[in-house]
């Protein structure tokens, strides 16, 4: 099944692929790989990563897997923030500098020419909104990424970064509570300040919600049960 991520045109598959703390870490590539096959036969078409998971490698690992496919027919999402490489002083953040050298990184590794959904993991207290919202602005403009998401932002965060997005002309997609994706690895608990500001200025979202793992895990057994893999 698929669904609109959102108020977005964008498409989604009911269900994401996830790969943090499995691609790159615990699990072989041989046996990511025949997840992702599994998963792509099954109708997911949507795959979820991070630059900071496996310091970089679970994005390779799937941009390895995913090698061949019809990129049109893929919703490819993945995060900056978190210390990346070495751990010099600019790998991390959402400095300028830092955003434009990570979604570079990122779709090296992922081998694609754009992201469906680029997202700043965490707020950085330490750049200004301005700068960051900008930056994110010239990846959408290079046409490095379609649209532009947050993860675990407060309200009055979500609030102006919504403001300065809508200024910038680039489309903000809300990843935190309720929304438009059911997903597999969640942790995030609802808060009702957010959701009401949410919806307030009708952010769309991408869910994380640990309510809904039972009734996905029952969704996704049977696609990987050949890959000896548990939920």
């Amino acid at each position: 099944e698929y669904r609109y991520l959102g108020n977005s045109g964008l498409k989604i598959s009911e269900i994401a692929y996830g790969n943090w703390l499995t691609h790159g870490s615990q699990v072989e590539a041989d046996a990511a790989t025949a997840c992702v096959r599994a998963a792509l036969d099954h109708g997911i078409s949507t795959f979820d990563t991070a630059d900071v998971y496996a310091n970089t490698k679970a994005e390779s690992v799937l941009g390895e897997a995913l090698k061949g496919e019809r990129r049109e027919s893929l919703e490819i999402l993945t995060k900056v923030y978190w210390p990346t490489g070495p751990g010099g002083h600019n790998d991390s953040g959402l400095s300028a500098k830092h955003i434009r050298e990570s979604i570079d990184g990122s779709l090296r590794r992922l081998q694609t020419d754009y992201v469906d959904l680029y997202q700043a993991h965490r707020f950085d207290t330490e750049t200004p909104l301005e700068e960051t919202m900008q930056a994110f602005a010239d990846v959408v403009r290079q046409g490095k990424a379609l649209y532009i998401g947050v993860s675990e932002w407060t309200a009055e965060q979500i609030r102006e970064g919504h403001r300065l997005a809508s200024e910038l002309g680039i489309h903000l997609i809300h990843r935190h509570f309720i929304g438009s994706l059911r997903y597999i690895h969640i942790h995030i608990l609802l808060r009702e300040l957010q959701v009401t500001l949410c919806l307030r200025v009708i952010l769309p979202f991408v869910r994380h919600d640990r309510a809904l793992r039972g009734q996905a895990e029952k969704k996704i057994q049977p696609p990987f049960a050949h890959a000896t893999l548990g939920s």
